[in-house]
């Protein structure tokens, strides 16, 4: 049998796409670049288990309305 591959949990990997990736958030809400992937991740690997955290809400939030991204506050917890 192969290695399993890691599949990024949602909604983390979804919001990341649509700002641009995992580098383009890092910038955007001033974490290091591991940040984002860590998001992606599930807690038993130490990672968010897909959420990001709520402290870069406001600014992934204000970022994509001024780029006319459509992300919601819902898109953010998974609603």
């Amino acid at each position: 049998m192969g290695a399993r591959i890691a599949r990024p949990l949602q909604p983390a990997a979804r919001v990341i796409e649509r700002l641009g990736g995992e580098q383009k958030v890092a910038a955007i809400a001033g974490t290091a670049i591991t940040g984002p992937y860590r998001w992606q991740q599930p807690k038993g690997r130490g990672g968010t288990g897909g959420l990001i955290p709520q402290r870069h809400h406001r600014l992934l939030l204000a970022y994509a309305r001024k780029h006319k991204i459509k992300i919601s506050s819902d898109d953010l917890i998974g609603c």
